[in-house]
């Protein structure tokens, strides 16, 4: 009669412990007079390393020295971990996870790929979609947010992922067993613990109540209620002006773009903020809801507070970041954390720093800018734990005081009043395509050559709405073009969408 083995894979991303979880899962093997063997294939591309770890255990044989393989192999595997979502999914478009076999162990939370956040929009892929599919080929599933709870008790996935996979029953040992090698492993040891048995009663009580989003579903973050008090003195008054000058319906955004530009600048900016959305909303009128106020109160803010060299160097540098960091990583008080940092600044970028005649003298030597290019235009890592990288990120931060005379300042200013000038000419005949046409900054992000694509789509946006000023379907067809450009980073559906409106 052959010994009974047990066929384990394991799918994990860089830093998540997945050795860890697979050097506890040999030790429970072993403790217990099995043969265990581990192989890892590591991947270089995926989200910091999408790593598969293969494991087979073996009941003891006595005088006998079994051979195991090194490589999962599709429909022979009896459990499967992911120590995140679409890491299951890929095993799953392996052939890792069957119907008659596999147990799954999966923790619902989501680390974005690198394909989900270049998508312009809503990249994001469909959780529950692969859910569902999980569940329909899994013989048995266990999902949970594994991070979230390891996060409640100072440990890390792969306590939980332990721990569930002592709860789910897939293995002979007993949970005293899986509690028993996390003692022995000596490192976190009461957090770990508490994290395991969490998970386990997790994995045994069966899925969660809350089920994940509908197919397609897409949340939008609600604004903050306007608050009754400001900051400071001077903020009060800009407050005060929201209430007095502005509709009920458009505070709570007035709130959130007042606070956005006054963080990014300072007072006197947000008293410019209010002063453009005042234009719109002295042409606004409750029969459409308010809806110009509330999204020129959006957009107009995103405008103002565009991300440029200063800006990133200041968000870089906060307290509050840092202390996010350590909580991720679940760093303690006596641990040292570094943060590496990597820049591939532009000539354009150092051009925009400048003040504005300054870098238009510097456009009449082009040679001379050839050389400069040449120096600049390479990657840069910066410690920012050190004291010398977070100073040199500090002083750049520090440029924030000259912002408003640098040329990048002046070109975005410039890019901004053309585009309200072009809302203010569609409202005189479309309110519709006037509101659609603020909504079309949404566009417009980041930085560098993600700015520069998204300028360029916008802009097409904008010569589209001109063009089309007088068409009865002008508003839905420019939502449209929107949803189309936000589509890809390559502008192949906006290609497609404009052709068919005729605009191409």
């Amino acid at each position: 009669m052959n010994p009974r083995s047990l066929h384990i894979a394991v799918m994990a991303l860089g830093g998540q412990g997945g050795g860890v979880l697979v050097d506890w899962i040999v030790d429970l093997a072993e403790s217990a007079g099995w043969t265990a063997q581990s192989t890892s294939v590591a991947g270089v591309a995926q989200r910091t390393g999408a790593t598969i770890y293969y494991l087979e255990i073996v009941e003891p044989t006595p005088g006998r020295e079994p051979v195991l393989a090194q490589m999962a192999v599709p429909g022979d595997v009896d459990i499967a971990i992911a120590a995140e979502l679409m890491e299951a999914g890929r095993a799953l478009d392996r052939g890792l996870i069957t119907r008659e076999r596999t147990t799954l162990i999966a923790s619902t939370h989501r680390t974005y790929s690198v394909q989900e956040k270049m998508v312009p929009g809503n990249g994001i892929a469909d959780s529950a979609a692969v859910l569902r599919e999980l569940q329909g080929h899994a013989r048995h599933l266990v999902a949970a947010d594994l991070q979230a709870l390891a996060l409640r008790h100072g440990s890390v996935i792969s306590a939980s992922l332990f721990g569930a996979l002592a709860g789910s029953g897939a293995l002979p040992f007993d949970q005293a067993a899986f509690e028993a090698v996390v003692e022995r492993a000596g490192v976190g040891v009461k957090a770990s613990l508490a994290a395991l048995r969490e998970a386990a009663q997790a994995a045994r009580d069966g899925p969660p109540a809350q089920p994940l989003p509908a197919p397609g579903a897409v949340a939008e973050t609600p604004p903050r209620p306007l608050p009754a008090k400001a900051a400071s003195p001077q903020l009060q008054g800009l407050v005060d002006r929201v209430r007095s000058d502005f509709p009920p319906a458009a505070h709570d955004w007035l709130g959130e773009g007042l606070a956005r530009v006054v963080d990014w600048q300072d007072v006197a900016y947000g008293a410019e903020y209010l002063d453009r959305v005042a234009t719109f909303a002295r042409r606004d009128g409750a029969a459409q809801g308010h809806a110009l106020t509330i999204e020129a109160a959006r957009w107009i803010a995103v405008a103002m507070s565009y991300d440029d060299v200063i800006r990133v160097a200041d968000l870089k540098t906060r307290p509050d970041r840092a202390r996010r960091i350590r909580g991720e990583v679940a760093a303690t008080a006596d641990d040292v954390v570094g943060t590496e940092e990597y820049f591939h600044p532009r000539l354009e970028e150092v051009m925009g720093l400048m003040p504005l005649r300054w870098a238009e003298r510097l456009d009449k030597r082009p040679a001379l800018k050839a050389r400069l290019a040449a120096r600049l235009d390479r990657g840069r890592r910066l410690h920012t734990h050190t004291v010398r990288g977070h100073l040199q990120l500090r002083l750049a931060a520090g440029l924030r005081r000259w912002r408003r005379g640098n040329r990048r300042h002046a070109e975005e200013m410039a890019h901004l009043e053309a585009w309200l000038a072009e809302v203010s000419r569609a409202l005189e005949t479309d309110y519709a395509l006037a509101v659609e046409l603020l909504r079309s900054r949404r566009l417009v992000k980041g930085y560098s050559d993600t700015h520069a694509r998204g300028s360029s789509r916008f802009d097409r946006l904008v010569q589209a709405a001109r063009r089309m000023t007088g068409r009865p379907d002008a508003a839905a067809t420019l939502a449209d073009l929107r949803q189309a450009a936000l589509r890809d980073a390559e502008g192949v559906a906006l290609k497609a969408a404009l052709q068919r409106a005729g605009l191409g």
